[in-house]
């Protein structure tokens, strides 16, 4: 979809393409009513801002569509297909790498009730297991401010992935 595209759709087409980006209606909602946007960096700039901050229910909503890091979601939506290309580098090809990533989930959600969410695109499997030892060190605060951070920036990935297509 195009910028030019996106402006001039209507409301129900433009919330429906923003929603595999991320499915909370509040941010959905501010990103689409903003239209129109003088050019992609206005857009991304504006998901930015509608993103920060997310509330504590926002998060727990926008986390039980997130697939456990290192495993693909589920289904054939536009969202569960973006995941399973954003984790395209976090194949079983090194098994100790996967079953640590495995224990290192358990591990998160045992500590906090939820999965591990981070920005996997661009990121090697190492690089997400580190950041998955260290997170386990944190306090529920620390990552709810993360989450919210990692949220935003797969949202503003995404959308931007979205409009380059």
């Amino acid at each position: 979809m195009q910028l030019e595209q996106f402006n001039d759709a209507d409301l129900a087409d433009a919330v429906a393409s923003l929603r595999p980006c991320l499915d909370i209606q509040r941010w959905i909602d501010e990103v689409a009513d903003s239209r129109p946007y003088s050019d992609v960096d206005s857009l991304l700039n504006a998901a930015r801002r509608a993103a920060n901050p997310f509330s504590p229910a926002e998060l727990e909503a926008a986390l039980a569509h997130h697939p456990r890091i290192g495993e693909r979601a589920a289904g054939t939506s536009a969202e569960a297909r973006l995941s399973a290309a954003e984790q395209a580098g976090l194949g079983a090809e090194d098994l100790a790498v996967a079953e640590a990533l495995a224990d290192g989930n358990r591990a998160y959600e045992q500590k906090f009730g939820q999965v591990f969410l981070i920005r996997a695109a661009g990121r090697s499997r190492e690089e997400i297991l580190a950041a998955l030892h260290v997170r386990l060190g944190h306090t529920p605060e620390q990552e709810e401010r993360i989450i919210g951070e990692q949220l935003r920036e797969i949202a503003v990935l995404r959308l931007e992935g979205l409009m380059s297509t």
